[in-house]
């Protein structure tokens, strides 16, 4: 049976609530005696733990710093046009040496999680000793959604410091004092607690219950979270636990990111929607074209260097020394090319795009202004942008965003086959993805090199801009490699008298980009150690 998943963050709860079942906005101090007198106030309350797939997730106002950032700019992904923190946070952090330390970390989110953590934590005690109303399944179900959301901040967490503090019950609390568990106990904690979900969550929700948690968030999460774990017999055990539950890739790659709120797809695990007047965000604002909304869009592109990883539709590689390819560099690319970015001369809501210098869209060097809100490599993002959005104000944005979906999935599936020497079986799920986009297959006879840069290749196009490839490149431990000391591009266009254009590939960075070695992990907060005795900071960080 196909089970399609969303989440509908907390206010649009609320909102329903009103409705449906009574006037009740759940705070983070809740009334005991409105909580556990039924069911439905409870769930209410479970609503506002959902901040970790909303406020902290790709359309969320904190998934990164503020303002709806994407770690994508920390990467030769995206190029954000501001040079001055706020619009150009991510352009401050790339490009600024020890911005990120104990005092200051904008990926941090130390404070909040465990915050959430708590809340969790009370609501666990608080289900057994107060939910009369509940019978034991009911009980069991709630705390493994309880548990899921937990998992899910824990595993944000580990994959940012590697070693932090397990909370696991309220008596934790009691003392100020507790000491960081180890990095491999982190993720035995994670692991175990996804594999509660697992096991306790339904296969299937009623739609009533549209928006909960499944086995298969669960078991998805487990994918993503093992993966940075390194342990590759958990994602194929959660990757095949998930068999039968009717998950698959959808065959419009551009429809998963059309969907609106209660719109659903045979490829969505776990989905985050909003809803137009009420639950909103601003990712058209930000992400689309300057052409479309004056002084508000274009604040962020994609690289030269993303644009040329996408391949031809032949599935070979795009190549600037091939005459053909450079007389017409966006012709006969492959098709997530087009579904996915803007480019001079691209169609859009009835027009055609003008990244030329002095085109409705505009370009503008990086850094010749401060805030330019045009591009300054060239292009736009066009995937997850809501192409109906014809308002003036691009705030009021509210498609759908897919937190797991199957795609992702078996692409952690097929990276941990390979890891675990299944080569040609790990090629054969990633050549999966990769027959839904109308590529060719990869060569499944290759060592396991070859086969690992066939999956980074296939996450960095397949996954783009959805928020995965800094973290990527974090747990490959190819950051410094590739991203410190560099500097990435952008296209300026120029057009000729006779209408022919010119292309330019110039740098969209005035400086080297930073990621030293002990970016590998983030620094445990000055706070947290003058207040916990116990707590000491990470070795790389002393």
């Amino acid at each position: 049976m196909k089970k399609y998943i969303a989440v509908l963050i907390l206010s649009v709860f609320a909102l329903y609530s009103c409705e449906n079942v009574l006037d009740f906005s759940p705070t983070n101090q809740y009334n005991e005696f409105t909580v556990w007198k039924s069911k439905e106030n409870m769930k209410l309350y479970m609503n506002s733990f959902y901040v970790v797939a909303s406020t902290y997730g790709q359309f969320g106002d904190k998934a990164f710093g503020s303002s709806h950032h994407s770690t994508d700019g920390l990467t030769y992904m995206l190029k954000y046009s501001s040079s001055i923190t706020g619009n150009g946070t991510p352009n401050v952090v790339a490009m600024t040496p020890d911005i990120i330390s104990a005092d200051q970390n904008a990926l941090g989110f130390w404070a909040n999680a465990y915050t959430q953590i708590r809340r969790i934590n009370e609501f666990l005690v608080d289900v057994d000793a107060k939910a009369t109303v509940l019978n034991d399944a009911e009980k069991l179900e709630f705390k493994a959604e309880a548990r899921f959301l937990r998992a899910w901040w824990y595993f944000l967490l580990v994959r940012s410091h590697g070693s932090v503090i397990i909370y696991d019950d309220l008596g934790d609390w009691k003392n100020s004092a507790k000491a960081r568990s180890s990095e491999k106990d982190c993720w035995d904690y994670v692991e175990k607690e996804l594999n509660f979900c697992g096991e306790n969550l339904p296969a299937v929700r009623p739609s009533s219950d549209f928006g909960r948690p499944t086995k298969g968030a669960a078991y998805g999460l487990m994918t993503r979270a093992m993966l940075y774990a390194k342990r590759y017999d958990s994602v194929v055990d959660a990757f095949e636990k998930m068999a039968g539950l009717g998950y698959d890739l959808e065959g419009d790659y551009a429809k998963l990111f059309k969907l609106k709120a209660g719109q659903t797809s045979v490829e969505s695990i776990f989905q985050v929607d909003y809803v137009k007047g009420a639950v909103v965000h601003k990712f058209d604002s930000r992400f689309a074209p300057s052409g479309d909304i004056a002084d508000q869009g274009g604040l962020v592109g994609p690289t030269q260097e993303m644009v040329d990883a996408y391949e031809m539709a032949d599935g070979s590689a795009f190549d600037w020394n091939n005459p053909v390819h450079a007389a017409n560099p966006y012709a006969n690319r492959e098709p997530r090319f087009y579904k996915s970015v803007l480019y001079n001369g691209a169609p859009w809501k009835g027009r055609v795009i003008e990244t030329f210098v002095g085109g409705a869209d505009g370009y503008k060097d990086y850094n010749s202004t401060g805030d330019p809100k045009t591009t300054v490599t060239g292009y736009n993002v066009r995937k997850m942008l809501d192409e109906s959005n014809n308002t003036f104000n691009l705030d009021n944005s509210y498609q759908s965003f897919i937190a797991i979906r199957y795609a992702e999935v078996l692409l952690n599936y097929a990276e941990a086959l390979i890891q675990n020497d299944k080569v040609a079986f790990g090629i054969s799920q990633l050549n999966k993805v990769r027959g839904r986009a109308g590529l060719s297959g990869r060569d499944e006879n290759v060592g396991k090199d070859q086969a690992m840069a066939f999956v980074r290749h296939e996450r960095l196009i397949e996954l783009a801009f959805e928020g995965f490839h800094y973290w990527d490149l974090r747990r490959w431990k190819l950051s410094v490699e590739q991203l410190h000391g560099k500097r990435f591009h952008g296209m300026k266009i120029t057009k000729a008298a006779g209408g022919s254009y010119n292309y330019e590939i110039v740098p969209c960075d005035d400086r080297d980009r930073v990621f030293p070695e002990k970016y590998y992990s983030a620094p445990i907060p000055t706070s947290e150690i003058s207040n916990n005795p116990l707590c000491t900071q990470l070795d790389e960080w002393k």
